[in-house]
């Protein structure tokens, strides 16, 4: 025996006991993975060992328990070895971590805690999802512009009980010159919302006349609808109307869609209306599914897709490199990152929102290997003691 042996095994038993002791320090770290310490045994040209030494240290990539949150951008990976992907605001540094604790900061950039950005799938001006190299996740930060309405889809039953009427007595403000009527808002390219409303007169058996007005005044584009002996609409099912709205705006151009309307022995009634206008809105809220994609909510009521989160995996996640923060840097030995898009059944995982993944430190087996690794050490000391009394013996021998 010589004190080599003792030597090593303090130096790989302290060791160990640092690695346990980062694993427990840190079994509340959202993301964090633990590790543990991998020896092998020291031969030089003999059949004597010389003691231990430490060969790695190996991380548990296991995933961690989901834990509910209230925040919209606290993200799980669920179901996978994914990493989130998380780069400067300029590209440049490139990391990966299982932490999906973001937010978005005052540039409106989707950030983590150390102010890294979510990289994912940017949308263009058309809003359409953009492929290539993942970019920073950034949300608008300017309103939404508004949309004039263009068309509207509508379905109405007309009840053919009515009487006729002559369609040249009508008057918008008397209500007894028109059969039925109906209004709604329609937007014109500023944003500003204008009461649109259709008046329909029965004329005849299968027949009746539409007027429209914009705030109270005419709109050109008034029809004859005809409907056959099944109460189904024939022609013209479609609408063309025009209105200037007088207010700086454009003038407004709106298709009516009739499609689908009926003159049946029933209460005239509107049973379909939607028009494609809104004015301008700001971002109220967000949300992400489990296949990544940003849905914005604003304020006009309006969605529209903000981004998609990408993950990336690794051939040999233990390859990667631990450079703090929850985060780890692609090596050599890890292989290049193989990056796609979340969701069920891909081996990358899925989204949890509203969550996050907990340390998958298991403090029980952490506490056990603590007391294994402190005997450890105190039999080594013993070691070195032993020596040092067989060489006062041989001291003592003179």
């Amino acid at each position: 025996m010589s004190f080599s042996q003792g030597i090593t095994g303090l130096t790989a038993a302290a060791a160990n006991l640092d690695v346990i002791g980062n694993n427990i320090a840190n079994a509340a770290t959202v993301g964090f993975k633990s590790g543990s310490v991998a020896f092998k045994d020291v031969i030089a040209g003999s059949k004597i060992g010389l003691g231990v030494a430490m060969a790695g240290v190996e991380q548990n990539f296991a995933a961690g328990s989901v834990q509910l949150t209230s925040r919209p951008l606290d993200l799980a990976i669920t179901n996978g070895d994914g990493f989130f992907r998380v780069s400067s605001s300029d590209g440049s540094d490139v990391a990966y971590t299982r932490n999906g604790q973001f937010s978005v900061d005052k540039d409106g950039y989707v950030v983590n805690t150390s102010g890294m950005c979510l990289t994912g799938r940017a949308v263009n001006g058309a809003g359409a999802l953009q492929g290539g190299t993942p970019t920073p996740l950034r949300f608008p930060t300017q309103s939404m512009p508004p949309n004039a309405t263009t068309a509207v889809a509508a379905q109405f039953n007309f009840d053919s009980r009515n009487p006729s009427l002559n369609p040249a007595s009508f008057n918008a403000t008397d209500s007894s010159t028109y059969t039925y009527s109906n209004a709604y808002n329609v937007f014109d390219s500023l944003g500003n919302p204008h009461e649109m409303a259709l008046y329909f007169i029965k004329t005849a058996n299968d027949a009746w006349s539409v007027q429209a007005t914009a705030d109270g005044a005419a709109m050109t584009g008034s029809a004859n609808l005809a409907f056959d002996v099944n109460g189904a609409i024939q022609a013209p099912t479609n609408l063309a109307l025009t209105f200037n709205y007088n207010n700086g705006s454009a003038p407004g151009a709106i298709s009516v869609d009739l499609k689908g309307s009926t003159q049946f022995g029933n209460t005239s009634a509107v049973q379909r209306l939607k028009q494609d206008g809104y004015t301008s809105g700001n971002l109220n809220s967000y949300e992400v599914g489990a296949n990544g994609i940003i849905t914005g909510t604003y304020s006009n009521d309006q969605k529209n897709v903000l981004g998609q989160v990408i993950l990336s995996s690794f051939p040999s996640p233990n390859g990667l490199e631990a450079i703090g923060n929850n985060a780890w840097a692609e090596t050599g030995a890890s292989g290049q990152p193989l990056t796609g898009d979340p969701g069920p059944g891909t081996t990358l995982g899925a989204l949890t929102a509203g969550a996050l993944e907990g340390s998958n430190v298991d403090l029980t087996t952490q506490l056990v290997d603590l007391i294994t690794a402190q005997r450890t050490y105190q039999a080594n000391a013993q070691t070195l003691k032993t020596q040092d009394q067989v060489t006062q013996t041989l001291v003592n021998m003179r």
